[in-house]
């Protein structure tokens, strides 16, 4: 095994999170196959693998800050039962 009991009750104690006893060995064995497949990943030859590309190194295409719409807020307003400036107002619906 990879992952004792020990570590199990570390690795609680660190994250804050309470294991009963009963299941100190079912999370080892998790852990242990998680650990295994990791290994087994780092294992792979990746020596001629051509790496991903990183979206970080995209450039982003901007377009001109142009307004392209104007502001439909008097003729909205105009067609609300009651408003007031800027606002539309409303019944009250807590009391």
């Amino acid at each position: 095994m990879l992952i004792n009991r020990k570590e199990v009750e570390q690795i609680a104690v660190l994250a804050n999170l309470s294991v009963s006893e009963a299941d100190i060995d079912a999370i080892a064995n998790s852990l242990d196959s998680v650990v295994e497949m990791i290994n087994h990943i780092n294992e792979v030859n990746t020596d001629n693998i051509k790496p991903m590309a990183n979206p970080m190194d995209a450039v982003q295409r901007l377009r001109a800050d142009v307004v392209t719409e104007t502001s439909n807020k008097d003729k909205l307003l105009s067609m609300a039962n009651h408003a007031d400036e800027d606002y539309y107002l409303v019944p009250t619906v807590v009391e």
